[in-house]
């Protein structure tokens, strides 16, 4: 009873202080957690014109659910939303990026193949973004020249096809990061602005309305980066030639005997002090070269102090007193942790600081990390790859894969030597290929001195990549894609351009997220229709392959974030095959084709027969290695035949007819 009185009495007459108190409180609340991931999602939905594509974006379930998405278009990172992947929805309607700028965690955004219209979104309020992908769409107008200004994490800009005018933002050329670059199909006028960090792979300005001179930073594009621009000049198109005559020189009068040796006289005198002026400048130059040189060679000893494109640029500090061990595949022990592991026992074991004093060499960086050339004992040069995204399993089980990694031997596999493992990063060791990638035989610059790969090269190519894939399917057989990262880049070639897989069977181990983003695995047609891979990727993957080697184009799908029928390189060679240009797919650097066409063909049907978007109607590995392996280096008798065969077939539209996707002569 008097408990009752007490509580009646403090609802009678309550205290102001503690009623604020509570108001202030709940206020704090509502802010902080009213306007929810949900809500920012709900509301950018509601901004659109015709939303209907995301149907089950509602709040009567989460958006993500630890590492998966409940709603589509979401990419979800420990309950978190770092991504939004809202392509091909037939969305439209203006990009509200202040809705979107609610999101703390965004990283990626990709509204690619929709309408969106309007201008270029205010992309600065967010300024953590990684990847924007806005191509395929309807936006129009001019970018302005500070859009991009202090995005300092941004590394992927894809805003072809569209409709912007005006120059290209200068912004775009202070992001330190940037990697590629896409602004094909739009029209952009005026000269093609200076970029001049290294970071930058791929800028792809083809098809708008640029002029002038192509700055040195992108000489080494390749030329189809260009193409579409009638006024542009330069390297890797051709010189830029300036016709405007020079000004005819005035008549002057006669002058006297001693006029004449007067302006000698003068003229001397003036070359005395133009070469005085140039040798003092030469002196300089010289004198700064030494001192900048030396530091930088310095610097370079240690690979330590080599830079990648991560948000670090530097390797840790490791333990001074790690010294080497030579395990030769055996069990992990406790004694060995911060050391080097070694999985091979032909190579002469060194040590971690042996490797840190080694003179190193950035080789670049690539989609999981940076690697270094470092030259150690004897003179023997490893490649060392670190990788920060490789957490997936924890320590016992990184260790046991690595082991597992190391007992694989084939002639067509890059072997993996040793191997270091910190909780942050790790770093990957193997020999060094002097003849690079595949990749970089394909797509550089030739000339007469260094000609593109011939015919049978390109085939003994091929049949080693198929040999290397079936062993890692047989030898690994519980991996849902042994490979799952094929493609010319991760293709060495030895002194005798004999084929070396490299990056294979990472996937257990790269992070779910890293692997989702860049491995070419989750490229591929299923992956984005269903959203699962299976063993036959890898066979889609050399599909893709077999057809970069046979045309040398590079696959533009692997600059995408995910599957783009559009941009498939198995698409453009059905369609030329379509209009019956067959004979012009194939690449027209490629020597020693005489009496090879039917083979060629042969292995542009199996190529196509691998690139099936429907997996299951793929042929298994073992039946397209088969078939590679029955082709000859020359063999032109049913040329007519084979081409007329692909030709009816492709022309019909029979896309599944079996007498065309069949792997039997």
């Amino acid at each position: 009873m008097l408990m009752g009185a007490h509580i009646a009495r403090l609802v009678r007459t309550p205290n102001p202080s503690l009623a604020l108190a509570l108001v202030s409180l709940l206020s704090l609340v509502a802010i902080s957690y009213g306007d929810t991931d949900m809500e920012t999602l709900l509301t950018f939905k509601d901004s659109l014109a015709n939303p209907s594509a995301l149907s089950n974006w509602n709040a009567s379930i989460s958006p993500c659910h630890k590492d998966r998405a409940n709603w589509i278009g979401v990419l979800c990172l420990n309950n978190t939303i770092w991504g939004l992947q809202l392509e091909n929805m037939g969305l439209a309607g203006l990009v509200n990026i202040e809705i979107l700028a609610a999101l703390p965690n965004l990283r990626t955004i990709s509204l690619m193949n929709n309408n969106f219209e309007g201008t270029m979104p205010d992309i600065r309020k967010l300024g953590a973004l990684k990847a924007l992908y806005l191509s395929n769409n309807r936006f129009a107008g001019q970018i302005p020249n500070d859009a991009f200004k202090g995005m300092r994490s941004l590394k992927k800009v894809f805003l072809a096809n569209n409709a912007f005018t005006g120059t290209i933002p200068l912004s775009l050329t202070t992001l330190p990061k940037l990697v590629i670059l896409r602004l094909e199909g739009n029209q952009f006028v005026g000269q093609i602005p200076d970029f001049k960090h290294k970071s930058v792979k791929v800028v792809n300005l083809a098809s708008n309305q640029l002029e002038g001179p192509i700055p040195a930073s992108l000489s080494k594009m390749g030329a189809s980066m260009f193409s579409g621009n009638r006024n542009l000049c330069g390297q890797p198109l051709q010189s830029c030639t300036f016709t405007s005559p020079p000004p005819s020189p005035s008549p002057k009068p006669s002058a006297s005997p001693q006029t004449v040796l007067s302006s000698l006289d003068k003229e001397i005198s003036a070359l005395k002090i133009a070469l005085i002026v140039v040798s003092i400048m030469l002196l300089v130059v010289i004198i700064a070269a030494i001192i900048f040189i030396i530091p930088q060679k310095k610097q370079k000893s240690k690979i330590l102090e080599a830079t990648d494109l991560d948000d670090s640029n530097k390797l840790p500090a490791y333990d001074e007193g790690e010294k080497k061990v030579s395990e030769g595949g055996g069990a992990m022990k406790r004694s060995d942790h911060g050391k080097l592991i070694f999985l091979k026992d032909d190579l002469e074991a060194f040590d971690l600081q042996d490797l840190l004093r080694a003179s190193a060499e950035v080789l670049g960086s690539g989609n999981f990390g940076a690697s270094y050339k470092a030259g150690i004992l004897n003179g023997e040069a490893v490649v060392v790859k670190r990788y920060k995204q490789m957490n997936n399993v924890g320590r016992e089980d990184f260790h046991e894969h690595m082991r597992r990694l190391g007992r694989l031997n084939h002639q067509n596999l890059l072997p993996l030597v040793a191997y270091y493992y910190r909780r942050e990063e790790k770093l990957l060791i193997s020999e060094f290929m002097e003849n690079g990638s595949l990749a970089s035989h394909l797509h550089a610059n030739h000339s007469l001195d260094q000609p593109g790969l011939d015919w049978p090269t390109r085939l003994k190519i091929i049949k080693g990549v198929a040999r290397g894939l079936i062993y890692l399917y047989n030898e690994l057989p519980t991996l849902v894609v042994p490979h799952g990262h094929l493609k010319s880049s991760n293709v060495l070639l030895d002194k005798d351009l004999e084929p070396l897989l490299s990056d294979y069977a990472l996937r257990p181990v790269i992070n779910q997220e890293q692997a989702h983003m860049v491995m070419t695995a989750y490229k591929s047609p299923e992956h984005a229709i269903n959203g699962r891979i299976s063993r036959k990727t890898d066979v889609w993957c050399l599909g893709i392959l077999i057809l970069e080697v046979l045309t040398g184009r590079f696959p533009e799908n692997y600059l995408t974030p995910g599957y783009d029928s559009n941009t498939n390189l198995a698409t453009w060679v059905n369609e030329m095959v379509k209009e019956k240009k067959s004979s012009e797919v194939f690449d027209k650097e490629m020597a020693g084709t005489k009496n090879s066409k039917g083979e060629m063909i042969n292995l542009l049907k199996i190529g196509l027969s691998c690139c099936e978007e429907d997996f299951e109607t793929r042929p298994e590995l073992k039946e397209v290695v088969q078939k590679i392996e029955q082709l000859k280096e020359g063999d032109d008798e049913d040329f007519s035949s084979t081409i007329g065969e692909v030709n009816a077939v492709i022309f019909r539209g029979n896309m599944e007819d079996e007498s065309y996707f069949s792997l039997n002569r």
